[in-house]
């Protein structure tokens, strides 16, 4: 009987040469495990543009707004002067956006799926996120909301109310977009929802039924349904984008550019030139609005010319 002779990889024959102990391949391929680099989901040089335009329009309303609360008393500014805040604070957002600032890196982890028992497959997915858009509505909402509760003549303790369900509204947004974890970001996002329907109670039942007996309700109407239609829109946008990546940035970047000119300079115009043609709808601040702090009373009137009071 001949010897065997033993080599690292296995026993050789008889004769000394080594067998063939090739694998063979499996009948199903296997994905290779390999570093995969992450995706990068970005603006591209239209959306780059589009923020130059939103920058330029939200100046020019600016600029706009101002020239026109020159043109009416003290005691008349107060809708012009809040308006004009809420497309300046936009035109700065608008300037730190289109200049590369104000957004960061949405870390996304998404997991392929696969059938016949091929392990499933992973990717980190970086998506641009504009955070100053957040910072821009939780300024500019409690200054609209403002403006459309003195029109209505709605109470300061209701006016605050909606104030505050449009923050927690803001905040559940930004929660919701940065959060980790399908449920917990789709739990703030129903929290904003939540929030947005206080909101909603507030500009078109209670406020709608303060303007009915004012009389105010011809102008205050259709602008509180209309702006609660575009901030529907937000809600939705923050679905269908940041939330669940339904949508490209640069799409996300020009559904935010419509809904931000429809809720700020249109609204604004509407506000400022309705209510100074309807006498039901006039507010006029007296006292240390217009007197300074000197003086001993303050007093917002609404529906009231100056040689009524």
């Amino acid at each position: 009987m001949g010897d065997y002779y033993y080599h690292a990889g296995g026993r050789l024959s008889p004769d000394g040469s080594i067998p063939d102990l090739t694998p063979t391949a499996p009948t199903i391929p296997l994905p290779t495990v390999t570093h995969t680099p992450p995706e990068f989901e970005h603006i591209t040089d239209f959306g780059h543009r589009t923020l130059w335009v939103l920058f330029v329009l939200m100046l020019i309303s600016t600029i706009t707004f101002i020239g026109l609360s020159w043109r009416v008393a003290i005691p008349k500014r107060l809708f012009f002067q809040t308006t004009t805040y809420v497309t300046l604070i936009s035109t700065f957002t608008y300037y730190a956006l289109a200049t590369g600032g104000g957004w960061s890196y949405q870390h996304v982890w998404v997991t392929n799926e696969h059938k016949h028992d091929i392990p499933d497959t992973h990717k980190v997915v970086l998506r641009q996120i504009f955070w100053a858009k957040f910072i821009d509505w939780l300024l500019t909402t409690p200054l609209i909301l403002f403006n459309l509760g003195a029109l209505a003549g709605l109470s300061g303790s209701n006016i605050l109310n909606t104030i505050v369900a449009a923050t927690a509204m803001n905040f559940t947004g930004l929660f919701a977009v940065y959060s980790h974890g399908r449920k917990t970001t789709w739990g703030w996002y129903a929290m904003a929802w939540i929030a947005f329907l206080t909101v909603g109670w507030h500009l078109v039942v209670n406020a709608r039924a303060t303007a009915q007996r004012r009389g105010g309700q011809l102008l205050y109407n259709p602008i509180a349904l209309y702006t609660v239609v575009v901030w529907i829109g937000y809600l939705v946008i923050w679905g269908v984008s940041d939330i669940s990546r339904g949508i490209s940035p640069n799409e996300t970047v020009i559904a935010y550019a419509v809904l931000d000119i429809l809720a700020k300079p249109a609204l604004g115009f509407w506000l400022v030139l309705g209510h100074d043609k309807s006498s039901s709808t006039q507010v006029n601040v007296d006292g240390v609005w217009t007197e300074g702090f000197g003086h001993r009373e303050g007093l917002l009137r609404v529906g009231e010319r100056d040689g009524d009071a």
